[in-house]
């Protein structure tokens, strides 16, 4: 199969209008951020229904899949294959490695609420098994305040905080999330609140009604309570993007979701942090100013249920083995008469309550599914997973332990755990996706020779025999077959005995260099910039 770098699909159809010349490179590729975007508006807000959108996904799949040989390439991506920083992906530590410190900092860590001042109560949701609020702090800045279960505390708001951080670093819109810490007196009634109660009843909120509310959630000895603020995001909210087709009212969404390369391998990133409420309710599409028109960015929200969590309390044992109706394992457990003991169920968890059911040891990277079908995780391609598995395996064990520390966790086998099992699973999505193409990536001329990183060679993944490594950039022990590349027909001439990482003497515009291992090939290709050679595209087959 060959990755097809292509462009957005506006490009293709002034091309086949007549407007242009069909081409692979053009003289500004690689695109490193998407155009500027048009006016949008005229966006209005709409909502999904989260019962509507299992069922569908679940009974009628949306969104266009892939045939029986003939997947659908990531689009979406420019000529290396990669995202474009902009409304959906902004590349962040795999590609401009970050501190521990802009690491532990995240989306901003300089918006906590202000304490020197009451927290006004403007509304408050009572329905479910936690309460939550939106405050003012005394800068009159608006936030969402969420609590952890009363039996489970530091289950969602731990979570919450760290799992945003990691989201982020991997390049994605998130809000700022803190930890705090109050006392009741911090809360005063804003004027005018509503109330929802259990009965569905709207009436005037009152102190009591927050003092109640407060009563299901966890208090410390010292008499304070602890929550997960999350500044409220600039800009006009717009309700969720779905994971299939694109927004009508979007002049800039042109790409059908199922396709984006960013939302596809976000299937890897959940599956390492246990996100299986990985869903529609918990994205956000905001209405934002810049570039010279309001355009939609588009954000992920809500990270309480991950690592073990269900927000609630424990996540199901069976998270992220089995989508909660599957036709496959209902009919065996049937047939066995429950005797039949999946491989889920024998996993071990720590027994802290500020963890949940989360683990290394059973975590199977590449079975790994959400709660239930996701049109973007199902269109997942080997070249999509590796592009997520490379962002992961780009954290340390010294980075991953400080972005856990910011959950901050009171029981300090709970830090470990979380730290060993991200670590364990790390490694475990090394293995399972670099296997699945030819790992290798940060191509550049260096010296006179196509100079590159292999990465599952760094993961300590096992190469052929007589393979060696002579530097860390330049691995050799592959096929290498260098040609000529004509950019208007895209035909290639061998050029013969170019069977080394050196890049050849050769007139022509652009080259190609297919480096291959068995079925696997990368192909780079190489445009002449005065006397210089520049790496300008990349394609893999597996």
């Amino acid at each position: 199969m060959m990755q097809h770098m292509g462009r957005f699909l506006f490009l293709a159809a002034m091309l086949a209008a007549g407007h242009g010349e069909a081409r692979k490179f053009y003289g500004d590729d690689p695109l490193d951020r998407e155009p500027a975007p048009r006016d949008a508006s005229n966006a209005v807000r709409r909502k999904i229904s989260d019962y509507y959108d299992f069922f569908q996904q679940t009974f009628a799949p949306p969104g266009e899949r892939h045939q029986p040989g003939k997947p659908i390439p990531a689009q979406a991506v420019n000529t290396l294959g990669e995202p474009m920083d902009g409304a959906w992906y902004e590349k962040r530590h795999y590609y401009r490695p970050m501190t521990i410190e802009e690491l532990v900092r995240g989306p901003g860590n300089g918006n906590a609420p202000d304490e020197s001042g009451p927290w006004t109560v403007v509304k408050a949701k009572s329905e479910g098994v936690t309460p939550g609020f939106e405050f003012i702090d005394a800068r009159k800045r608006r936030y969402v305040l969420k609590f952890d279960p009363l039996d489970y505390p530091e289950i969602a708001t731990g979570p919450d905080v760290l799992v945003s951080k990691f989201f982020h670093a991997l390049g994605y819109h998130v809000p700022e999330n803190y930890i705090v810490h109050f006392r009741r007196d911090q809360l005063e009634l804003g004027k005018d609140v509503q109330l929802t109660d259990a009965k569905g009843k709207v009436r005037p909120m009152t102190d009591r009604d927050v003092t109640e509310l407060l009563m299901r959630v966890p208090r410390a000895a010292d008499g304070r309570y602890r929550g997960g603020a999350s500044l409220f995001l600039s800009g006009k909210p717009l309700g969720p993007y779905k994971y299939h087709r694109t927004r009508r009212d979007d002049p800039n969404d042109t790409v059908p979701h199922e396709h984006r390369r960013e939302l596809r391998g976000l299937s890897v990133f959940c599956a390492w942090v246990a996100h299986d409420d990985s869903r529609s309710i918990n994205s956000l599409d905001m209405l934002v100013d810049g570039e010279g028109a309001k355009y939609i960015r588009h954000y992920l929200i809500d990270f309480g249920s991950t690592l073990g969590s269900a927000s609630y309390g424990p996540n199901s044992p069976r998270s992220g083995a089995e989508y909660v109706f599957e036709w496959g394992p209902a009919i065996r457990q049937f047939a066995t008469f429950g005797l039949l003991v999946p491989e889920w169920a024998k996993a071990k968890y720590p027994g802290i309550d500020s963890v949940g059911r989360f683990e290394s040891k059973k975590f199977d990277a590449a079975g790994w599914v959400a709660e239930y079908p996701n049109p973007a995780f199902t269109n997942r391609l080997p070249d999509d997973a590796f592009w997520a598995a490379k962002q992961v395996m780009a954290f340390t064990d010294e980075q991953i332990r400080a972005i856990v520390k910011t959950g901050e966790y009171s029981d300090p086998r709970a830090e470990e755990w979380i730290a060993n099992a991200l670590i364990e699973r790390r490694d475990k999505i090394g293995r399972a996706f670099f296997s699945e193409v030819l790992p290798l990536d940060r191509f550049e001329v260096r010296g006179g020779e196509l100079a590159f990183v292999d990465l599952g060679t760094k993961a300590g993944m096992a190469r052929s025999p007589g393979y060696r490594l002579e530097s860390e950039v330049t691995p050799l022990g592959y096929r290498v077959q260098w040609s000529e590349f004509d950019n208007e027909t895209e035909r290639k001439t061998e050029i013969a005995e170019a069977r080394t990482p050196r890049v050849p003497d050769s007139a022509a515009e652009y080259l190609a260099c297919d480096i291959g291992e068995g079925a696997k090939t990368v192909t780079v290709y190489l445009r002449r910039r005065a006397a210089a050679w520049d790496v300008v595209g990349i394609d893999r087959r597996w």
